[in-house]
């Protein structure tokens, strides 16, 4: 099963790179398969410091920003009990965790790992169908190189009519910064194609 969430990981130098991800977990959450592209700053991060947090949030408009770019302001973190990391302040639940192997023949890297510590710091808000579209701009947004902007847009203009009827003003607010996206790399192809 997928769980999506939001990893934390250090890099060298200290900077804390927060990307959300969806790991591949058992029910038991012992341990997880994360896959995330050899060309991103968790791999590098991973590979270079086995260790991380994997945290499981309802707050789609930092998920939003996440996967997009370096949310702006940053949000609150605090050092992990058991692993050189950060944990996110306001998330539901965390699971630091270990490298126990990492693959890295392929574009899509294996790394296993095992979670070491974890806790509770509140209760998740609910099932709620606009959080959901939500996440699912959020794939589609990270997508732009090499799906048919066409399809995106499409399934935009479904997800939106979702957002509309049962979101707050965070899940419209996480759209609205989605929907932007995607706009705006339409209307880059579009500028580009018109000048070839």
């Amino acid at each position: 099963m997928i769980l999506e969430g939001i990893v934390t990981t250090v890099a060298a130098a200290g900077d804390v790179n927060i990307a959300p991800m969806g790991p591949c977990v058992e029910s038991d959450m012992r341990r997880f398969l994360l896959r995330p592209f050899n060309t991103s700053q968790t791999y590098r991060n991973l590979k270079a410091h086995g260790e991380g947090v994997l945290h499981v949030t309802d707050d789609v408009l930092l998920l939003a920003k996440a996967a997009l770019r370096r949310p702006d302001p940053p949000p609150e973190l605090v050092p992990a009990t058991r692993v050189r990391g950060l944990v996110l302040r306001d998330c539901c639940r965390y699971f630091e965790f270990r490298v126990a192997s990492l693959d890295d023949r392929d574009e899509r890297v294996r790394i296993e790992v095992e979670v070491i510590h974890t806790a509770h710091v509140r209760e998740f808000f609910g099932f709620n169908r606009a959080k959901h579209a939500v996440v699912e701009a959020a794939i589609l947004a990270t997508r732009t190189d090499f799906l048919p902007l066409e399809e995106i847009e499409a399934d935009y203009r479904k997800l939106a009519v979702i957002v509309a009827k049962t979101g707050g003003p965070a899940e419209q607010e996480a759209f609205d910064f989605l929907r932007a996206h995607v706009r705006r790399v339409t209307e880059e192809r579009a500028l580009a194609g018109g000048r070839s």
